[in-house]
């Protein structure tokens, strides 16, 4: 089907459709960059689950977060026809956001061609067949691209490396550290925070135990220790600290996604399993260290050079199983000691860095 060439100057209002998970949406923000810089003048609008909202609200690509959950279709479309876009960008790969778009009569839908919605997209897209090699930044990257191609040709534009920041303020930093501070922060102290949930995979969850003696080896060593996570991961939260010999502060459910990000902004390291606060660290600029198991770090490490994962994987690896039929031998391998010299190391990196 040929695709009609588009108008670039004719578009001026645009939404987006952000990923469904936390972790996609922060790797997302390198292609709300680049979409920004091929129409500075439009008006952006994101459109994103509640949870996620808040990593958007300061972003300077960014003008409006338009929050939206639920499966009812209805008042989605009614808010998108009352905003009259110009153009849907669809980064959620799923039949209904691309049926919000058409029934909202966006006149341009571009997305890939997934879930049976070609027929409902203006620009449908084909997914790259390197999707499981690149990381997952460069699968949303490559949606903006092809949109500019269509807006431009083929563009002797540079690309240059993709800009994978978040911006958080001030004020967003102080509240975070007055809430630690409550919560039984040392203004002398280092920071380290723990995540050892993760929502959708209960395989992707280093063991309670070991994060439990990783907590008491930080302890040990004089960094003050938090958990974080949703409400969700709560009760593995409370068995971390249960089997800690050295309690630490629980944040875990707590807290909203802006508060975590605030949070992680000011700690001296975050050490988690393949999860959403993983790529929140790496887009600060915090320092993170990411334990993997079943998932492919190729797609979903932290895309920033002060992150690192550990990993010792077995002939089953990755198998991207949400919960393992065996043993969990691709977690069970990796041993506390391992993780703290290897945290240690990053922390005693990053003091360095901070003097110089």
């Amino acid at each position: 089907m040929k695709r009609r060439r588009l108008k670039p100057e004719q578009i001026k209002r645009i939404v987006v459709r952000a990923p469904t998970w936390v972790g996609d949406v922060a790797m997302s923000v390198a292609a709300m960059r680049e979409l920004r810089r091929l129409f500075p003048s439009a008006h952006i609008t994101a459109a994103a689950r509640h949870v996620s909202a808040d990593l958007l609200r300061e972003a300077a690509s960014v003008d409006e977060v338009l929050v939206q959950d639920g499966s009812e279709w209805l008042p989605q479309v009614r808010q998108w026809r009352e905003q009259q876009f110009d153009l849907a960008v669809l980064l959620q790969n799923s039949f209904q956001s691309a049926a919000i778009a058409f029934l909202a009569r966006v006149p341009i839908r571009i997305g890939y061609r997934t879930d049976r919605r070609r027929i409902v997209l203006t620009h449908p897209v084909d997914v790259p067949a390197w999707k499981h090699e690149r990381h997952e930044i460069y699968y949303y990257l490559n949606l903006v691209r092809e949109l500019e191609r269509f807006a431009y040709g083929d563009s002797a534009r540079r690309h240059t490396d993709p800009e994978y920041t978040l911006q958080i303020s001030e004020q967003r930093k102080r509240t975070a550290l007055e809430t630690l501070r409550r919560n039984g922060l040392r203004s002398d102290s280092r920071l380290a925070l723990l995540c050892p949930g993760s929502i959708n995979s209960r395989a992707k969850r280093w063991p309670a135990e070991r994060f439990a003696a990783l907590c008491d080896l930080l302890s040990q060593s004089g960094v003050q220790v938090a958990l974080i996570g949703s409400a969700a991961e709560l009760e593995i939260s409370r068995e971390v600290s249960a089997r800690a010999t050295r309690k630490p502060i629980i944040l875990t459910g707590e807290t909203r996604v802006a508060d975590i990000t605030g949070i992680i902004s000011v700690a001296d390291l975050l050490v988690t399993n393949d999860t959403g606060p993983a790529h929140i660290a790496a887009a600060l600029g915090t320092p993170v260290l990411v334990i993997f198991g079943p998932t492919n770090p190729a797609t979903t490490r932290p895309f920033a050079p002060n992150s690192e994962i550990i990993r010792q994987p077995p002939d089953c690896a990755p198998c991207m199983l949400r919960d393992c039929p065996i043993d969990h031998r691709c977690m069970t391998v990796i041993t506390a000691d391992e993780v703290f010299t290897r945290a240690q190391r990053i922390l005693l990196r990053n003091r360095a860095e901070v003097i110089a």
